[in-house]
Parts: C-alpha cells; structure tokens; sequence
C-alpha cells in the first residue's frame, strides 16, 4: 500500500510520465476493471482510454466533449441536458433507448436522461466500441463507456478549482480526499456551475440557454482484509437550465430565422444515486457485487412549436426509481490458460411520467378547427365548428415499470499465441404500461347547436409485452511482439417499450370522432389515423451483429497504432418518425433494416515532453429496407450520425524546474465531423467541419492555472434539425469561446 501512496500523487499534481499512464494495483482490487482483467489495448476490441492527465489539460467535462475522440463516437449538443442522443458507428437514437451503456464506478446507468452530467474527479474513461451486450447485456448495441472517479485510497489531499468563460460562465470544485491507516478512505467532492447562455431569443430580449448545474459525491472504502474490498458512492446532482435556441428554417430559401418563441421553455433534473461494490478475492474464485438504486425526477417545460404564435406547449415530468443487482464471478488464477467469468444480472425501474400538453387559441383554430372545419365545408360550407375559451389540456398520465433478468459467461483459453473468447448472454425483460389520457372542451356546430356544449374524451388501459434476447459472442486473438490482431462477431440489441409523446395526437383523433359522432356526421379524413389506438405506441427491440477485425500495435518504444475495420447488420431498426399532419406528438418506429460498414485509425506518439494523438473514423451507414408508406429510403444514409470523425491533437511539456514554475504545458486540438444527413430523404445535410482548441497551462507545486479557447476559427455549423407541425427547425452550434481555469492540489 505504501507503494499505491506514493504512485498515485504522479497521476493528480505532478504527472511527469506519459500522459495516460495506467495503474492496475491487483492486491486491492481498487482500480480493477470489474468485468475487463487486462489492459484493454491487449482485448480483441475496439476502444479508447483517456487518463484524468488529458481529460483534465483538454478541459473534458462532459461525455458530448469526446465526440470525434473515439472514432466514429458522436454526441452532439441538442439543446438540453436531457437529449442524451449518441451515436456511434453510424447507429443512434434521437428518443427511448440509447445505443451505449455508461458506468460510473461499476454502476450502470439506468435512463440516458442521466447521460450528460458535469465531469469531475474523474480518473479514467474507457470506451468501448461495437456490442457489448453478452457481458453488459440491453442498450449497448454501440458500446459501453466505464467511468472511474478518483479514490481516496489512491490519493489524499485537497482538490479545489475555479474557472471563469466566455457567456458569463464560471465553475467551482472542491474536493477532500482522506484515509485512517492504509485500509480506509473518505472523500467528500463537490461542483457547481453557472452559464448565462449564447443564444438570445428575440422575443423575450433573453439568453435561452442559460444553466445552472450542482452536484456532490461521497465515496467510503474500506479494506477490512487483504482479500475483501466495500466501496461505496453516493452521489447527487442538480440541473436547471433554460435551452432550446432553435431556429426556423425556410425550405424553399434555405434562410435561418432568428431564436424566436413566446412561451417558456427549461429542464430541471435531480439525481441521486447510491452504489455498493463489494469485491472478494479467494484462492480459486473472485467474486463481486455491485448494487445501486437509483432515483431521477426531471421536469421538461416546451413550448413546442417554437415560433412567435401560441399553438400548443408540453410540460413532461418523470419520476423514475431504479434497483440494479450485479453478481460476477471469476477464476482467481490468472496465470491459467482458461480464463472465464460468469455473472447474473437484475434490474427493476418504475417511471411515473405526466406530460400535458396545452392546446391554445392558435393552435386550436390552426391544428384542430382547420382541419375539421375544411371536412364540414365540403358539405356545409357556410357552417362552422367552434371551440370555447383560449386554451385547453390533453392531459396524459403514464405508470411504466421495466423489470429484467440476465444469466452470462464468458471464457478465455490461450493456446500459445492464440487467444480464443466465446460467451453468451441470455436476457429476458417485461415491460407494462398504464395509460391515462383525457381532456374536457366545450364546442358548438354553430348550423345546429345555439350554446357550446362539453364534450369529454377520455382513453385508458394498459398495454404489456416483454423481449426474450440471446446475445452471443465470438473473438479470436492472435498475439505478436509488436501487438495483437484480432477478429470479432458479437450480438446486441436496444430494448423495445411504448411511445408517450404520441398519446396526445391519439386523443386528438378520438376527440374528433366523437365530435363527429355527436353531431351524427362522418367526413372522410377528419378524425382518420393509424394510429388511433395504444397497439401503435409499441416498439420492438433492435438487433445488431457486429463483425470487426483490427490490430492493437507497439511500433518501437514511442508509437501506438489501432485499426478497425467493421460490418453492423441490423434488423428492426428503431427510427423516431413524425406522424402525417400537423401532429404534435413523435413516436419510434421499427424501420425495418440497415447495415454500417467503416474503419477506425487511432495512433500516438510520445518522445520526452512531446505528445501526439491522431483519430479518425468512417462510417458509411445506410438503410436497406425502410419504406414509410409514402416513400421508400432504401440505399439512403441514415440520419443525424456523421461519416466522418477526425481527431488530431498535440502538446508540450517544458519541465523548467524553477523558482517560479516547475513546467509549462502547450497543446492544441482540431476535432472535425461530417457529413451528416439530417432527414431519411438525404436532401438537407450539414458539411463536415472542425472545431479548433488551444490551451496554455503553467504549473508551480500543486497550482496550475490554464488559459483556453474553443472554436477558435468561430466556424458556422449546425447540431440539430427536426420537424415540427410541418416546419422545419435547426440549433446552432456554440460560437467562439474563451476561459482561465485555477486549479490548487493540496
């Protein structure tokens, strides 16, 4: 332990070594991966390693601040913290499931609206890319992320950093890391930060994107013995923020019209988490646990057609509890030619949803009186149907609990310089959905009525279904003295569930119907959906198989070289349509099939204070059955994921070893991405372009103070393109921006 204490203060104040070097300490199982035994760079897969020396000088503090750092990974800014959307390899989803899984300290997190959240005291993030579904099982079709935070039994002391940026933008840290002996840490962390915003919108003359963002974590380990290790986390974090500076978009000019919506829109979100990692190491097997439980509560506030008028608003709050119980076993003796680990997995979540939405006086006569109203003219053209009052509720309440079991093994034999992996993963979940949707308006049909008349429509039930899932896993290794080559096929699936945002056009439609049948009238198109009933809100799992092959490679003492070359084949690909109309709601829908073929190039290079890092990824991604019923996308390019991914970095390290400093750290980094189509047809895209950073860092004892700027070019690109009642609407990516940064270790 003595030798832990005196290595790890290397990695926070005084990082003189490569800048990610890595440190298995086995005797304690403390930075152990739980499911990965080895350096993932030596595991036939396709990943990316960043150490808390490059996270921290390349100012890394969220998960989208490493798009285009992995290969062919891509998180863009949506508009608030709860469009967690990512893409990787070509595969995505905009709503519902995420195609990568994220762990924070062996704990999974259960909903991707907990995705984006500010980085702090983080110690490595490793990303693995391609489907790891056989050893962590549903919505990992593209990869899993594990994060690790720093422990306290790896270092002691305190941590406290300042930052202030462009957009009236600071940042506070603080952080206490302490022991009782060599068997017993605490730390106490915490985090807050402040934005105004960069985008004004003209109506109300105010930043929209403003944000503020707070969190705390506390971490007890304890070693009561050589072979047992307890770690536990919790953690807390809070997010209040304005959001969503789209823009109007001219389809037949191609002209962006300014931020400009009348009704107020925000998110808030709370987080807490709990998490207990219990480690045991026998003589001929290793076991460990981890559970978490888990809580969100989140509340959306939209006005959703973003425009000057008032057509109709959504308030969508969520409170969802989790429970996770993972149990992993595996051979204690790692000089074995078999390797294996075995592992049962279970989960439970219970979402409480409400999402009203708020028809007003615009919308009503736009989106409801003009179409019921051009259907009674045909016959009754003097005639009208009315509405009363200036507004009205679809109010739509949701109880979705999701429960799932897995049993998974996966074994190593090395024969010689060959290395063989076979697993298999066998995943079952049920999923239920009670549903209750209902509004009241007073309306009149002013031909036969002479005073308004309530109607009350309302739609009820529940609807179940549940997914039975075998993902299996193939790898082949073959070991050299520069490195290794491998070759994969692996399985993975996102799971299935129900669309919420569509219950309110569903009860659109029953509402005409009844208004209709009240008054004894059918007209041919008004109150006409396929849609009209909760069987639509259903989507099925999407499947993936994965076959890569790639290379791990140590050219000489100063190189490292990785290559991949893959083909996803995937079958009910889940796609989020817009309904015909001016609808209000968007649902996923299983598109049917697609495939994604690509490479990736990852290379770094260090000699003395030097570092060079390059990355790039293609991807050519495309459907290959996907008709609509109004046109067929076969052959187009998926949407919303870029092709390309490109990732080059450089920097320098003077160690001066003066009285005034003890080094000076330079460095710079281009990241690019694109192109990326916008819808299923390919007509709107936006070109690849790259964003240019830079940053100056001097460093005296355990202060540093850091000079940055971001999108130093200012260039003009877009993040974001959606529809909505029949118009279409881009975001703006974040201009130019600068910031100084004071960082103290203690």
């Amino acid at each position: 332990m003595k030798t832990l204490f005196a290595v790890l203060p290397l990695l926070v104040s005084e990082p003189a070594e490569p800048v990610d070097t890595l440190y298995h300490i086995e005797q304690v199982e403390v930075t152990a991966s739980l499911k990965h035994r080895d350096d993932l760079r030596r595991q036939p897969v396709s990943s990316t390693e960043l150490g808390m020396y490059r996270l921290q000088r390349e100012g890394v503090e969220s998960i989208k601040e490493l798009s285009a750092v992995a290969p062919n990974f891509y998180q863009p800014a949506y508009g608030s913290k709860m469009t967690s959307s990512i893409y990787v390899r070509g595969f995505g989803s905009r709503i519902d499931q995420p195609v990568l899984g994220v762990n924070v300290d062996d704990v999974p997190l259960m909903n991707k609206n907990s995705y984006d959240f500010d980085f702090y005291d983080i110690r490595k993030i490793d990303l693995l890319r391609g489907p790891q579904g056989t050893l962590y099982g549903r919505n990992t079709s593209g990869g899993v992320m594990n994060i690790s935070t720093l422990s306290p039994l790896m270092w002691q002391g305190a941590r406290l950093s300042m930052e202030y940026s462009s957009a009236a933008s600071y940042a506070a840290r603080a952080a206490y890391y302490g022991s009782t002996g060599e068997r017993f840490g605490y730390s106490v962390a915490a985090s807050y930060s402040h934005s105004d915003g960069f985008f004004t919108n003209i109506y109300s003359g105010e930043k929209c994107d403003r944000s503020d963002n707070g969190g705390a974590r506390v971490r007890l380990q304890w070693l009561p013995k050589a072979s047992l290790s307890i770690d536990n986390t919790l953690s807390v974090s809070f997010t209040d923020e304005g959001g969503y500076a789209y823009r109007l978009y001219d389809d037949a000019t191609g002209d962006y019209s300014p931020v400009d919506y009348n009704d107020p829109c925000g998110y808030r979100r709370l987080n807490l988490c709990e998490g207990l990692v219990i480690k045991h190491r026998g003589e001929r097997v290793h076991l460990s646990s981890v559970t978490s439980v888990q809580y969100l509560d989140d509340r959306m506030t939209l006005d959703q057609d973003f425009t000057p008028r008032s057509l109709f608003t959504l308030v969508q709050s969520q409170r969802e509890c989790a429970f996770t119980q993972d149990i992993v076993l595996r051979n204690a003796d790692e000089r074995s030619r078999w390797q294996w680990l075995t592992g049962a997995f279970l989960f439970g979540k219970w979402l409480d949803m409400s999402s009203p939405v708020t028809f007003k006086r615009d919308g009503i006569d736009d989106l409801i009186l003009a179409n019921a109203n051009a259907g009674i003219h045909t016959q009754f053209p003097d005639y009208d149907i009315l509405i009363d009052g200036d507004d009205f509720i679809i109010a739509s309440d949701f109880r979705i609990p999701v429960y799932g079991a897995a049993l998974y093994h996966e074994s190593d034999v090395t024969l010689g310089r060959w290395r063989l992996t076979a697993g298999i993963r066998f995943d079952y979940e049920y999923t239920s959905m009670r549903y209750d949707s209902r509004s009241d308006i007073r309306y009149m049909f002013n031909m036969t009525m002479t005073d308004f008349k309530t109607l009350q429509t309302r739609f009820s039930g529940r609807e179940r279904q549940s997914f039975f899932e075998v993902l299996p896993k193939l790898a082949v290794q073959y070991s050299m003295r520069c490195g290794e080559l491998y070759a994969t096929a692996t399985r993975g699936y996102k799971a299935g569930g129900f669309n919420t945002q569509i219950f309110s056009d569903i009860l659109q439609v029953r509402m005409m119907n009844g208004m209709m049948g009240d008054l004894g009238v059918y007209l041919p198109g008004v109150g006409d959906a396929s849609y009209d009933s909760a069987t639509a809100t259903r989507y099925k799992p999407e499947t993936s198989w994965n076959f890569e092959v790639g290379a791990h490679l140590r050219l000489g003492e100063h190189w490292r070289v990785s290559a991949a070359a893959f083909l996803i084949e995937c079958r009910n690909q889940q796609v989020t349509v817009l309904p015909d109309g001016n609808n209000t709601g968007r649902m996923m829908s299983n598109a049917g099939r697609a495939r994604s073929m690509g490479a990736e190039l990852s290379a770094e290079y260090r000699v003395g204070g030097l570092s060079l890092t390059a990355d790039y990824g293609f991807t050519d991604a495309r459907f290959t059955e996907y008709d609509d019923g109004v046109a067929s996308y076969d052959g187009n390019v998926l949407p919303y994921a870029p092709r390309n991914t490109l990732a080059v970095g450089a920097a320098y390290v003077w160690n001066i070893g003066g009285r005034i400093l003890d080094r000076v750290v330079v460095g710079a980094q281009l990241r690019g991405v694109g192109r990326i189509y916008w819808n299923e047809e390919n007509t709107l895209w936006q070109p690849f372009y790259s964003l240019l950073s830079a940053y100056v860092e001097l460093e005296k004892n355990g202060f540093s103070l850091s000079v940055w700027g971001r999108n130093l070019t200012d260039a003009d690109y877009d993040t974001f393109y959606f529809r909505s009642v029949s118009r279409s609407f881009f975001s703006k990516g974040r201009p130019v921006s600068f910031g100084v940064k004071l960082s103290v270790n203690i």
